[in-house]
């Protein structure tokens, strides 16, 4: 980790003095262009980076070995609040063109993106999936093949070691479902980012936001279900002092939304991390106009790449395993407020998860 640490370093080093006026009237004589042309194209590559990161209402089909492309434009569904709300406006930003008001102008833009179009493939892997691997014969207790062997593995790892572990043998089995749907959905997302002309839905803070909240919603749920209404209100007041509760209310509610937070940002920040540092390292051999810089940017952008693959389930691992956390955290609320917290000496012993000591 430290050599590649240190290989990247360099690379960086590179391109910061290959865009530095260094020696400057040599190589604009050399190449006979001007400085503000290679800040020009070195700007291109991070436009270039931007654009197939970001989330657009194109879809663009690249032609390998040419410049040329082929766009879909996706429909836009705009929805005014009042008249004119969607008529477009010039871009407040100084881009170009025209840009659409947000809802805070009374216009709620439900069209379909990029990214909209890899969570649907998303959810269709995820269907055929369930329809291809599942046991549909239930006198074949064993799965055959490959896919449904690897399937049942990932089920099962789901279902014993985040979901029972966290949660409980009791309340545990209850969410596995919403626990394996979310799981199987991100890493289907993070997977389809690494093939040619897809993209990686997770890479976009609004997906992750809308998948934190659906664990959000489960979450308080399960603790309302478990504590009760009244039990769960109460378990926001922290168990102090009554002339404690305008401060200890505040933070108990403030921690809710940290953890719904958390998902959001660690999702979103390492999936879109590791495809802006391929696309860097493979930048690298236009920004320093040097074929030779491609025998170490290709060999480590492929490293990076297959270090992704491993980033698509560890992600995909870690979201299931927060969100079955937190809800196990809100089930052990409810057995709390049963039990009180401390068991007797010599008392009965309860299965809650590992959330239950959390």
């Amino acid at each position: 980790m430290r050599k590649a640490m240190v290989l990247f370093a360099c690379l960086f080093a590179g391109t910061v003095w290959a865009s530095e006026p260094h020696g400057g009237s040599a190589a604009a004589g050399e190449h006979g262009k001007p400085h503000d042309e290679t800040d020009a194209e070195g700007e291109d590559v991070a436009g270039y980076i931007l654009h197939h990161v970001s989330d657009s209402n194109e879809y663009e089909f690249e032609i390998p070995l040419s410049h040329e492309h082929v766009a879909f434009h996706l429909p836009k569904i705009l929805i005014p609040f009042h008249e004119g709300a969607c008529t477009p406006v010039v871009d407040p930003h100084g881009g170009h063109g025209e840009v659409y008001p947000g809802l805070g102008a009374g216009c709620l833009d439900l069209s379909i993106t990029k990214h909209t179009v890899m969570m649907w493939l998303a959810a269709l892997l995820l269907i055929g999936s369930l329809l291809l691997w599942s046991n549909r014969d239930k006198t074949k207790l064993v799965p055959r093949g490959a896919g449904a062997n690897l399937f049942e593995m990932l089920v099962l790892f789901v279902r014993d070691e985040l979901a029972i572990k966290n949660i409980g043998k009791e309340e545990g089995p209850r969410y596995v479902p919403y626990l394996l749907t979310a799981f199987f959905f991100i890493l289907f997302m993070n997977l389809l980012g690494l093939f040619p002309w897809m993209a990686t839905a997770t890479g976009n803070i609004a997906v992750t936001c809308g998948l934190a909240v659906c664990t959000f919603i489960v979450t308080q749920v399960a603790g309302i279900r478990a504590a009760g209404l009244g039990g769960y209100l109460k378990h926001l007041t922290g168990g102090v002092a009554p002339w404690l509760w305008p401060i200890m209310i505040p933070v108990e509610f403030l921690g809710l939304f940290t953890k719904p937070f958390a998902l959001t940002i660690r999702l979103f920040a390492n999936m879109l991390a590791g495809h802006i540092v391929i696309f860097f390292l493979l930048g690298l051999i236009f920004m320093l106009r040097s074929p030779a810089v491609a025998l170490v940017s290709v060999p480590f952008a492929f490293g990076i790449y297959l270090l992704e693959l491993f980033v698509a389930f560890v992600q995909a691992y870690v979201f299931t395993m927060l969100s079955a956390l937190f809800i196990g955290m809100s089930v052990a609320m409810g057995h709390h407020d049963d039990h009180g917290h401390g068991h007797k000496e010599g008392g009965e012993s309860h299965d809650h998860g590992k959330a239950h000591h959390a």
